[in-house]
């Protein structure tokens, strides 16, 4: 055998070997866990990203890691539009949302949730030189600024006469409140009382009034019920082994029990 022939059969193998090892990696990479966690990172203190812009953030995100780490799953979040969110679901793009989404009944015509983790309520905000707006009920025939698809925005168009404006952001809500723009905001008590707590008292300021109870749930698709119950499971173990209790107060401050 020619030295030439020696040498091409040589670079054969070294080749199938390159071939194999590399299929071998992608099957590794394909059988990783991973539980694919939607989110609309404009919502904080629950979801948003951090002051770099490198890692989504928040009492959501936590929690959603936690989960992930709990079931043995790696979290890989996916920031998505809030209204686009339910729709990446039902396509499979996603496997679960956690975004600050209140439990509706609209909602669960088309999916289904997790046992409530977090309870909120609707509050607004007024700039702190305005002196005739004390409740919801003075809210009547003013102009109010609310996020898009939030149950803030539903309940401000019940508002006798008001106007009610929509932003994709709940920061673009208080900027345009700033600006002069709108007379309140409405949003969920936590993001409305986590402005305030950063810095937003100088130009705002909230009143102790809440309308509804809002429970805040994790949505799976209603073709995964053994994910559901995967998720269900995993949210008990960290409220029984105190994981949850320490991912709260890292956001809210202690819970008041």
């Amino acid at each position: 055998m020619s030295r030439k022939l020696i040498s091409l059969l040589m670079l054969s193998v070294f080749v199938v070997m390159a071939l194999v090892t590399g299929c071998g990696s992608d099957t590794k990479k394909s059988d990783a866990k991973v539980l694919r966690i939607g989110t609309n990172a404009d919502f904080a203190p629950f979801e948003f990203q951090d002051v770099d812009g490198k890692e989504y953030v928040g009492f959501d995100m936590d929690l959603a890691r936690a989960i992930a780490k709990e079931m043995g799953y790696q979290a890989d979040i996916q920031n998505v539009n809030f209204d686009g969110l339910i729709p990446a679901l039902e396509a499979g793009n996603i496997d679960m949302i956690i975004s600050g989404m209140t439990v509706t009944e609209e909602r669960k015509q088309k999916v289904a949730f997790s046992k409530p983790y977090y309870q909120s309520g609707l509050t607004f905000v007024v700039r702190n030189d305005n002196d005739t707006i004390k409740s919801f009920k003075d809210l009547e025939g003013k102009t109010i600024a609310v996020q898009i698809g939030t149950t803030g925005a539903n309940k401000a168009r019940e508002i006798k006469d008001a106007t009610v404006k929509e932003f994709n952001s709940s920061a673009d809500t208080f900027l345009e409140l700033k600006a002069g723009g709108v007379d309140a905001v409405v949003n969920d008590r936590p993001v409305n009382d986590y402005f305030l707590a950063q810095g937003g008292t100088k130009d705002a300021k909230t009143f102790p009034e809440i309308l509804t109870a809002e429970d805040y749930g994790i949505a799976i698709s209603k073709k995964n019920p053994e994910l559901a119950k995967q998720i269900d499971e995993a949210l008990e173990k960290l409220q029984a082994n105190g994981e949850y209790d320490k991912i709260f107060e890292k956001w809210f401050g202690k819970q008041v029990k």
